[in-house]
């Protein structure tokens, strides 16, 4: 059984800045092949595509996070990142991280919250 946790999230300023990591164990043992995700839900809201990674790491990106989000990953950690720039009222939600190869795995989600 695969199995992520992601950390990370918090409360941050309008146009602050955060970094979410997500961590990959258990029956995930080729990280790498694996095409690694975030998505968020924002409260009555359905979840919505953030940013996905490809195992030769080619990226995608929501518009509305272009240019201020950017994913990554350590395949040596079998990690993920999500580097968060340019934080909005409109980004808060709770971010989950996925893991698809054949199989879709999910993460519990990290609250990130935007408020002066």
């Amino acid at each position: 059984q695969v199995q992520l946790v992601e950390s990370g999230g918090g409360l941050v300023q309008p146009g602050g800045s955060l970094r979410l990591s997500c961590a990959a164990s258990g029956g995930i043992f080729s990280f790498s092949i694996y095409t690694m995700g975030w998505y968020r839900q924002a409260p009555g809201k359905q979840r919505e595509l953030v940013a996905t990674i490809t195992s030769v790491s080619s990226t995608n990106y929501a518009d509305s996070v272009k240019g201020r989000f950017t994913i990554s990953r350590d395949n040596a950690k079998n990690t993920v990142y999500l580097q968060m720039n340019s934080l909005t009222p409109e980004d808060p939600a709770v971010y989950s991280c996925n893991a698809r190869f054949r199989q879709s795995y999910w993460g519990q989600g990290t609250q990130v919250t935007v408020s002066s």
